[in-house]
């Protein structure tokens, strides 16, 4: 059965959501469609990036990603479907995909199907929808779209190396108010190479080891572990990371190797 995920800031309580959802059964009533998440924060292009880069690779291959955030249209911004490692994407040129992939896409068009009027408030009920459904059913990219080479660019903040320090902030916190940095794995362990490290945080508060799970420490005591996204996280063993120890979007942490 083909499959349609949603990465969305359409929330719950409005008509969006249906609205998008009955579109694509109206044109593909077997296909099976998956919520990642429909709570993006608005227009927040950098949030949506993370949870669907983290999360695509565990649908099969063919798996038609369809992403609304920041859709509406504008004169500058393109209409985008993407091969990348035999999934498909369709969203705006807004940054989004550059901030997903690691590596070059292996096919980009510009989506050519004519709007509808009646839809020209919600292009990602007519457009998306239109151009999803056609990949969902095994169509070709060249069929809904002209060729093109290269996305949007939009940089992330990165981790940056001094001496003996990374110097990383906080990009995501989770429904679990952990506190998720862009210190990747395989950036830290490149970095480290064995050493003891000291990681700082706000309000002067360190953690010393890395942990393999979170209930490795007594209920309420501060960790750090590498967790699903493989990005370095502090948390508490079933306490609010974020709220308890005051860390937000954006703030700084380092590592001190010893």
């Amino acid at each position: 059965m083909a499959i349609i995920t949603l990465t969305t800031d359409l929330g719950d309580k409005d008509i969006y959501q249906a609205a998008l959802k009955g579109s694509i059964y109206k044109l593909l009533p077997a296909v099976n469609i998956v919520d990642i998440t429909n709570n993006v924060a608005a227009f927040n292009v950098q949030q949506a990036a993370f949870i669907l880069k983290n999360s695509f690779y565990y649908f099969p291959d063919h798996t038609v990603h369809l992403i609304g955030i920041d859709t509406v249209y504008n004169t500058y911004t393109r209409y985008l479907a993407v091969r990348y490692k035999n999934h498909y994407f369709v969203g705006a040129d807004n940054g989004i995909f550059s901030l997903m992939f690691n590596d070059e896409p292996d096919e980009i068009v510009e989506i050519n199907i004519m709007q509808d009027l009646k839809f020209l408030h919600f292009p990602l009920a007519d457009i998306f929808v239109k151009a999803a459904c056609h990949l969902a059913s095994g169509g070709a990219l060249t069929e809904i779209g002209l060729p093109v080479t290269s996305v949007e660019n939009k940089m992330t903040l990165q981790p940056v190396i001094e001496k003996n320090l990374i110097k990383g902030a906080v990009i995501y916190i989770d429904s679990f108010q952990n506190v998720i940095t862009n210190v990747t794995k395989e950036f830290f362990n490149r970095v480290q190479q064995g050493r003891k490290f000291v990681l700082y945080f706000k309000r002067n508060e360190t953690i010393n080891q890395l942990s393999w799970h979170y209930n490795e420490v007594p209920e309420g005591e501060k960790l750090c572990l590498f967790g699903i996204s493989d990005h370095l996280e502090i948390a508490i063993n079933k306490g609010n990371a974020s709220g308890l120890l005051g860390l937000n979007l954006g703030d700084s942490v380092i590592i001190d190797f010893q």
